[in-house]
């Protein structure tokens, strides 16, 4: 049997999600029908801070809290530091019913990079 590495799951989860830019993000802020943003870094990686208004839930334990926090049907825009947690979690969620969900490519640097606002 032929195992998958970390770079396959990823690319297979890039495949079958949506990803959005972070200039296409910041657009929408503070916009009629701006997407819920969700933050799946570690704690250790949102004191560095966070796009204004998002929800901080680490990947490692979004499936359990999620539910109660964001709708099945919210537009939603995930992302982590880098693209690849956030294009993970899009894939589960999309798994788990939620229906109009992105992945931030590039994440916080590609945030940050860009001059997008930040708090915290």
């Amino acid at each position: 049997m032929a195992y998958k590495t970390a770079t396959d799951l990823i690319n297979e989860a890039k495949s079958r999600i949506r990803e959005v830019t972070a200039a296409d993000v910041a657009k929408t802020l503070g916009q009629p029908g701006a997407p819920v943003l969700l933050d799946v870094r570690e704690p250790n990686e949102t004191n560095l801070g966070r796009i204004p208004g998002a929800i901080v839930i680490p990947r490692g334990t979004m499936e359990s809290k999620i539910e109660p926090l964001i709708p099945r049907d919210a537009n939603l825009v995930i992302y982590c530091a880098g693209g690849n947690r956030s294009a993970l979690a899009a894939d589960t969620l999309q798994q788990m019913g939620y229906s109009n969900v992105a992945s931030m490519a590039g994440g916080w640097g590609a945030w940050v990079a860009a001059g997008g606002p930040v708090e915290g």
